[in-house]
């Protein structure tokens, strides 16, 4: 564990095979820890975003960032901590409902935190909630009691807010861009 504050990361790289892992590769190298982890294309399908949270303090991070930076094929390390962002995260749960007020109970929770119910059974009810990490928190700690009996969770998912991303907002810290000569060169590798 690296201690210090919880960091979202988001990492711009060439969509190739391998890429996730040398990320990856550098982190378990170095003794950091990834606590959640999540990759897609972006709209250009030559590169893929790398969503991923860790923790640190602030010579850790500024560190982590300087050294993925320094990977071949990455063309741009945002600590989206340092910007104005949207957070999510989404879970999958079965949760036990034994007794038609339990399934009640799953019910009226689901609809208190706006999730959605997907699948049910006799003895058991799978719900998707969506929203920050406090609020997937709160349903889960409720539903603890019933009895959950599976969870996928996925980590936090980020974007800068509209205006960051505008250049509305000045970053405040870590950012790496690759410069447009390199990523030309990279482009031609």
């Amino acid at each position: 564990m690296n201690g210090g504050a919880r960091h979202i990361l988001s990492i711009l790289v060439e969509n190739r095979f391998g890429e996730l892992c040398r990320v990856v590769g550098l982190f378990s190298g170095r003794g950091y820890n990834i606590d959640s982890l999540c990759v897609a294309p972006t709209p250009d399908p030559a590169y893929s975003r790398i969503i991923l949270t860790t923790n640190g303090n602030d010579a850790i991070m500024e560190q982590i960032i300087k050294q993925v930076g320094k990977l071949v094929r990455v063309l741009e390390v945002v600590d989206l901590n340092e910007v104005q962002h949207v957070e999510r995260e989404m879970a999958l749960l079965i949760v036990s409902t034994k007794t038609p007020a339990e399934r009640q109970e799953v019910l009226n929770l689901a609809g208190v935190f706006r999730a959605k119910v997907i699948d049910i059974a006799p003895d058991a009810i799978t719900v998707e909630t969506t929203g920050s990490r406090e609020k997937v928190d709160a349903l889960l700690g409720l539903l603890k009691p019933l009895g959950i009996k599976d969870i996928v969770r996925t980590g936090a998912v980020a974007i800068p807010r509209i205006s960051a991303a505008r250049g509305g907002e000045e970053t405040k810290g870590p950012a790496l861009t690759v410069p447009e000569e390199e990523r030309l060169w990279l482009k031609g590798s």
